[in-house]
């Protein structure tokens, strides 16, 4: 009720001092030629029509309605009632005083209108109550959804921070393990290869090759490798070196033949005797692989490094493969591509 005292009061004193202001213009206007009596209906008449359309409209607006014909005839009667007070201060000698009021007329309509407006949006207290708390629990709900999103987002930074660590330290360690095998491997080499590990093998144990003619006898570490048999007849009717299968001769290490092997001219016999499959599957302590019958996962690692070191260059992958169909083993590409993976990951190349 006070709210609306508050915008009601502006509105009503302002349409008084324009209904004042508008009989005393006509009074002044009128009053020389005309009865006061007749000057006053004439006055009274523009400031009660203005007063009934305005009453009307209020009266509408209590209950919620308007109707635009009264409020066409409220606005004709405001702009008839600014009329007069401007076309008084244009005939004066001093017409700024008059400009000054000559608006009040339209300024109490458009406070009127104002204090409709209010009343259309006005709320009662329990209302406005209802509508504070439903703004306050969606603010409140708008804060703990902002304050969870960004709870998530820094668990899920600590989270990638974290794997992202723990993957960098993987791959150090997965580098050093590779460099550490590497340099085994590479130790391994020079052991087999070195002339001193053969003469310290050859004085604790007997000469696994025999020795050509001039040339001391040494003990030779067996060795995956591409070299050719070691034939007994002369070096230009050596026979190619035979493809592992069914039918590939076997021959065991240990000691050759005690009767001189013949050697080129050009270089001394320091060749190594090649392991055929049936040592290579005794050295990795698995059953010989046969041809047409499925194989382990040993038996076929086997298999394909005694092919790929059948020749020298090693074989790839495809002349691998080739190979050990021709020798009639079965299995899967897929299963011996892995197993072709993991052989080339122990021997240290991505050959």
């Amino acid at each position: 009720m006070k709210a609306a005292q508050r915008t009601a009061g502006p509105a009503m004193a302002m349409t008084a001092v324009s209904m004042v202001l508008t009989l005393v213009v006509i009074v002044l206007w009128l009053d020389p030629v005309l009865p006061l009596l007749v000057v006053a209906v004439v006055g009274a008449g523009i400031d009660g029509g203005w007063l009934t359309t305005l009453a009307y409209e209020r009266r509408l607006a209590a209950q919620g309605d308007r109707s635009t014909p009264v409020t066409v005839v409220g606005w004709l009667f405001g702009a008839v009632a600014t009329g007069v007070l401007v076309a008084h201060a244009l005939t004066e000698e001093s017409p700024a005083p008059w400009l000054a009021v000559s608006w009040l007329p339209i300024g109490a309509k458009l406070l009127w209108v104002v204090h409709g407006l209010w009343e259309r949006t006005a709320l009662t207290p329990s209302a406005l109550g209802t509508i504070q708390r439903v703004q306050q629990e969606a603010r409140d709900t708008a804060a703990v959804a902002r304050a969870r999103l960004r709870a998530q987002a820094a668990t899920e930074e600590t989270r990638l921070t974290a794997v992202t660590g723990v993957g960098a330290r993987v791959a150090r360690v997965q580098a050093e393990t590779a460099g550490a095998l590497a340099q085994a491997w590479s130790v391994l080499e020079s052991a087999r290869t070195g002339e001193a590990t053969g003469r310290a093998l050859a004085s604790v144990a007997a000469p696994a090759t025999a020795a050509a003619p001039g040339v001391a006898a040494r003990w030779e570490l067996p060795v995956w490798g591409p070299t050719a048999p070691v034939s007994a007849r002369p070096p230009e009717k050596t026979p190619a070196t035979p493809v592992a299968g069914a039918d590939t001769q076997v021959t065991a290490l240990g000691p050759a033949s005690a009767a001189p092997v013949p050697e080129p001219p050009a270089a001394p016999a320091t060749g190594v005797a090649p392991m055929v499959l049936d040592d290579a599957a005794a050295v990795a302590g698995v059953a010989t692989p046969t041809p047409g019958e499925p194989l382990t996962e040993d038996q076929l690692m086997v298999v394909l490094r005694y092919l790929r070191h059948s020749e020298d260059p090693p074989l790839s992958y495809r002349q691998a493969l080739a190979a050990y169909r021709a020798a009639g083993y079965v299995g899967g590409d897929a299963r011996i591509r892995l197993v072709w993976t993991a052989l080339l990951a122990r021997e240290g190349t991505g050959a």
